[in-house]
C-alpha cells in the first residue's frame, strides 16, 4: 500500500472510531431535541461506517419563525443594529449576544468559504478561461457569486492578492482573513518538521515555541503586517493552523534529545516542580499546556499588534481535543479577539462547550472549518477529509443549515468557514493527502456551482440576522 492509501485508511478508521464515541452524545441530543423541535433527520456517516439517521433542524422548521429582508451595510453587516464604528471589524457582547462589528459599527457575522481560489489542475484552469476570461474576471465574478449566496468574506488559505484587487475595484468588498503560519514557517526553516494529513507535523507533536529563534522569527515576519494595517476590508489573521497543543506535550518535550531548546524548559518547568517522566499527573500535563499556549500567544500577539494594531486576532485554528481543554482556551482568551475552532465529527454543535468555550475564554468563537460530503458527487471517493458523508447535495444543505443554527442558537459564536469553495481534484498528483478525492466544494472542478447546497446555503444565510433575533428572543433550550 502506497503511503497516502495508508494515511487514508487510519483516518478513516479514526473518523469511525470518534463517531463511535460520540453515539451516546448523540443519542442524548436526538431525544433532546425531538421533545423540543420537529426534527427531520438525515441519513450521514464517518469514515466506512454505516449510515445512521440524524436529527436535522432546518429553516423550514423553526416554530414562529418569519423570513424577512434586513438590509445590509457595504460589508455586509446589518443596517438596523448599530455600535460605535471604529474603523475596523471588532467583535463586542451586547445584550447577551457577542457580534463581530463592521467597520462603520454594522452588526455583522462573518460567513465565508475558505480556500476561495481556483485550482490548478488542467480542466479547472481550463474552465475559468472558458467562464471567467482570466484571473481578474474569476476574482469579480466570485465575489458576485459569494455575494449573490449570501457570503460575506472568504476564509483561509483563500487567494488574498486577487481578493484584495477585486476589493479595491468593488462596492461591495468581501471581508476575507490572512493565515500567517508563524510556527509552520518557522519549522520549515529551521527543519524537523514533516506533512501529515490536514496539517504540518512536528517532532514528538510538540511545536517550537521556546527555541530563541522563533521568537525572532516571528518579529521579522510580523513586519510585514504593516502594509495592511489601513485596510477596513481585513477581518483579521490566524496565526497558524492545527498546531498540537495537547495535553502530552509534557511528556513529548521530555523526550526530546536533551540539547532541544524544548526539552530544556521542559526540564527546568519540572525540575522546579520536583516532577519526573514517572510521576506526571493529568494536572501537571494540564499546566505545562498552559505554559506553553502563554509562551506561544504572547510571542504572537505582540508582535501582531505592534505592526498592526487595528485588526483581529483570530488564534490559530484549533482542532479536535483542543476545543475540551479550558486551561487551552483559558490562556487564548487573554491574547485572541475570537477562538477559531475547526469543528469536526459532530452532526449538531454541542451545546454545553459552545457555551463554555465563551464562558472560559471570555472571548467569542468563531468556527474556521467544517463541512459535509455527498455521495452524489460524480468522481469523487469521499474517503480523504475529517467531514460527515451524506446521501446527496440537498442534504449537504441540511446540515449546513442543522449546524449554523446551532451556532446562532448558541449567542457566542461571531461567524463560520465551510471548507471549502471548490472540491479536491483527484487529477492533482501530490496533494495534500486529507485534500485529494473529496466532495467538500460549493463548486465542482470545473467551477460549476451544487444548486441544491447553495439553495439551502443561501436560505440560511440571507436569514442568520433574522435567526440571531429569533432565538435571542426564545427562551433557550437547555441541555
Amino acid at each position: 500500500m502506497t503511503r497516502s492509501v495508508i494515511a487514508a485508511a487510519l483516518l478513516a478508521f479514526t473518523q469511525t472510531t470518534q463517531a463511535q464515541q460520540l453515539d451516546t452524545t448523540e443519542y442524548t441530543l436526538r431525544v433532546d431535541a425531538k421533545k423540543t423541535i420537529n426534527n427531520s433527520t438525515v441519513d450521514g456517516k464517518a469514515g466506512f461506517s454505516a449510515y445512521k439517521s440524524y436529527p436535522t433542524r432546518s429553516i423550514a422548521q423553526l416554530p414562529g419563525f418569519r423570513p424577512g429582508t434586513v438590509k445590509l451595510s457595504k460589508y455586509g453587516g446589518r443596517l438596523d443594529k448599530r455600535t460605535k464604528a471604529t474603523g475596523f471589524f471588532h467583535v463586542e457582547k451586547i445584550a447577551g449576544r457577542w457580534w463581530a462589528v463592521d467597520p462603520e459599527g454594522y452588526y455583522f457575522l462573518h460567513n465565508a468559504p475558505n480556500d476561495v481560489q481556483p485550482g490548478r489542475s488542467e480542466r479547472t484552469q481550463q474552465a475559468l478561461k472558458t467562464k471567467f476570461g482570466d484571473q481578474a474576471g474569476w476574482a469579480a465574478g466570485t465575489r458576485k457569486f459569494l455575494q449573490a449566496n449570501g457570503f460575506n468574506g472568504t476564509g483561509a488559505w483563500s487567494a488574498t492578492k486577487d481578493i484584495q484587487a477585486e476589493n479595491a475595484r468593488a462596492d461591495k468588498p468581501l471581508a476575507y482573513t490572512i493565515n500567517l503560519d508563524f510556527m509552520s514557517k518557522y519549522g520549515d526553516k529551521r527543519g524537523g518538521t514533516y506533512v501529515q494529513p490536514g496539517h504540518k507535523g512536528y517532532p514528538n507533536d510538540v511545536i517550537f515555541a521556546f527555541d530563541p529563534g522563533f521568537e525572532t522569527f516571528v518579529e521579522e515576519q510580523a513586519k510585514q503586517l504593516a502594509q495592511n494595517k489601513n485596510d477596513k476590508n481585513l477581518f483579521g489573521y490566524f496565526s497558524d493552523n492545527e498546531m498540537p497543543l495537547l495535553r502530552k506535550n509534557l511528556d513529548g518535550y521530555l523526550r526530546l534529545p536533551t540539547t532541544e531548546p524544548g526539552y530544556q524548559a521542559a526540564k527546568k518547568w519540572a525540575d522546579e516542580r520536583n516532577i519526573t517522566l514517572e510521576t506526571i499527573t493529568d494536572q501537571h500535563r494540564q499546566d505545562f499546556l498552559a505554559f506553553v499556549a502563554e509562551r506561544y500567544f504572547s510571542i504572537v500577539a505582540k508582535a501582531m499588534k505592534k505592526y498592526d494594531p487595528n485588526h483581529m486576532y483570530l488564534g490559530c485554528r484549533f482542532h479536535g481535543a483542543q476545543r475540551y481543554y479550558p486551561e487551552l482556551m483559558r490562556v487564548a482568551g487573554k491574547y485572541l479577539d475570537a477562538v477559531s475552532i475547526n469543528y469536526y465529527n459532530n452532526w449538531t454543535p454541542e451545546p454545553r462547550w459552545v457555551r463554555e468555550w465563551e464562558q472560559t475564554a471570555g472571548k467569542p468563537f468563531i468556527v474556521t472549518e467544517w463541512y459535509v460530503k455527498g455521495e452524489d458527487a460524480p468522481g469523487l471517493a469521499n474517503t480523504a477529509g475529517a467531514g460527515w458523508v451524506v446521501r446527496t447535495q440537498t442534504d449537504r444543505g441540511l446540515f449546513y443549515q442543522n449546524f449554523t443554527l446551532g451556532l446562532l442558537e448558541s449567542k457566542n459564536c461571531v461567524g463560520w468557514h465551510w471548507f471549502k469553495y471548490q472540491d479536491n481534484d483527484p487529477t492533482i498528483v501530490g496533494a495534500e493527502p486529507s485534500n485529494t478525492n473529496a466532495n467538500k466544494g460549493i463548486v465542482d472542478n470545473y467551477l460549476e456551482p451544487y444548486t441544491p447546497l447553495l439553495d439551502k446555503m443561501r436560505e440560511l444565510n440571507q436569514q442568520m440576522y433574522l435567526l440571531a433575533d429569533y432565538f435571542d428572543k426564545r427562551q433557550p433550550v437547555v441541555r
